[in-house]
């Protein structure tokens, strides 16, 4: 929580921690409540009584909230309709151009530590491996793709991660690709790994208004994405990149196959891709959007 002179702010992606924190809030004689959703869980996958309690205690929350920020236009949307709060507002997310850019000196040495040859249509994925990031789906599309085609992967599994573990997916999709897959872990140097690589894949179930996917646009990079809540409003598709049903391999490996297919295709898109970050999702203008709306 991050206390200003006239507003307590809150944001959160669970509806137990930001109601919590906003009745606290309340509790201490708090005058104006602040809160930025970043994504419900009603609108996640999972049994009715999760998504209708998400709703229920969303809806609490709402009502002990001032200024109601959400970082996506759907999420905005969902809370007018679904009488969250009647004056939702969507800021956006946003990241620093000045560390998200083309940089052509990490390029050419990145792609040569692992092993890129010439030719090669470097796909990157950053996210925590679990099976709603999509990898299950990623790594069978990869088998569908051409050979020069390769999947660079940048994550872990984080030991609060719950569900079916990756690791069995990576081990036969590495006997099955070769070289063409390349899982590099943990990384203190995304912006670098950004910068040498060709294509952004982010095949989610579902997802906020995700960052990984920014940084991936001002890096200069096409985005292939799931058609879903978020991603949908960050990928114009046919111009930034392409959009894809989630949960399904195929259509999957013919959008990465058409871009590793044609190189002035991923450079044009990802041009505009870069042109339309620095617009909307530019760290510095969504802060100033935020501040607008705070009226700080």
């Amino acid at each position: 929580m991050f206390r200003a002179e006239r507003f307590d702010l809150v944001h959160g992606h669970m509806p137990i921690s930001g109601l919590l924190a906003r009745a606290a809030a309340k509790r201490v004689g708090v005058k104006r409540i602040a809160y930025t959703c970043h994504g419900f869980l009603f609108n996640q996958p999972g049994p009715w009584w999760r998504r209708t309690l998400s709703l229920t205690l969303e809806r609490l929350g709402g009502r002990m909230t001032d200024v109601y920020l959400t970082v996506s236009e759907e999420e905005a949307d969902d809370a007018r309709r679904l009488g969250i709060h009647p004056h939702a507002t969507a800021v956006l997310n946003g990241r620093d151009p000045a560390v998200f850019h083309p940089d052509p000196a990490a390029r050419a040495a990145l792609r040569a530590e692992f092993g890129a040859e010439d030719g090669d249509c470097v796909i990157v994925a950053v996210s925590r491996l679990v099976r709603h990031k999509g990898y299950p789906e990623l790594l069978a599309a990869m088998r569908a793709t051409p050979e020069n085609a390769v999947l660079w992967v940048v994550g872990e599994r984080l030991a609060t991660d719950h569900g079916e573990d990756m690791g069995p997916h990576f081990e036969r999709a590495a006997q099955d690709l070769g070289r063409r897959l390349v899982t590099l872990g943990y990384r203190h140097d995304v912006p670098r790994v950004l910068a040498a690589a060709d294509v952004f894949c982010l095949p989610s179930h579902f997802e906020g208004l995700p960052r990984s996917a920014i940084e991936a646009m001002l890096t200069g990079l096409p985005v292939v994405s799931t058609d879903i809540s978020g991603p949908r409003e960050m990928v114009v598709p046919g111009e930034t990149g392409m959009l894809v049903p989630p949960m399904q391999a195929p259509p999957l490996a013919e959008a990465l196959s058409a871009l590793a297919s044609d190189p002035a295709l991923r450079a044009r898109m990802g041009e505009a891709g870069r042109a339309r970050a620095l617009d909307r999702f530019d760290e510095a203008k969504v802060v100033g959007r935020t501040l607008d709306l705070l009226g700080l």
